[in-house]
């Protein structure tokens, strides 16, 4: 899917200018992010841990195709979150969907953008409230 939403604004955030580490902490992947691969695909916002995921065959949900409009690609990012661009107000809204939200942890994954300040490691959740699970490519 992909694209973009018309009925928010768009999110700031940086671009990386250096290599830096994702952590998937529960599935032990280390990805080391080339900001010359950038974007990976198209889902997401470019060098967004959704597109990065997807870019290393991580699987996370992304009903919406990573435009915003949806919470089930919610992860944790357990470290490094001052390296992310801010939550804007549109995904904060869409968390307050997600189940189990994380003060100060909890992003969407199509919104969160690390900007390469510091190493990052992010938990994917087994769970999510996408009843149905498609094949996304």
């Amino acid at each position: 899917m992909g694209g973009t939403n018309p009925y928010i604004g768009e999110a700031e955030y940086t671009l990386p200018d250096q290599k830096y580490t994702i952590t998937f902490a529960n599935t032990g992947v280390k990805v080391e992010v080339d900001p010359d691969c950038l974007p990976y695909g198209h889902n997401g916002l470019p060098g967004s841990i959704l597109d990065i995921a997807l870019g290393h065959g991580i699987d996370i949900d992304h009903a919406c195709g990573g435009v915003c409009a949806c919470s089930t690609c919610h992860v944790f990012v357990r470290e490094g979150m001052t390296a992310c661009n801010p939550a804007s107000e549109d995904e904060e809204d869409m968390l307050d969907n997600a189940p189990h939200l994380m003060m100060g942890k909890s992003r969407l994954a199509c919104q969160c953008v690390p900007d390469r300040t510091r190493d990052i490691v992010v938990e994917v959740p087994d769970w999510n409230r996408n009843l149905v699970k498609e094949v996304h490519s």
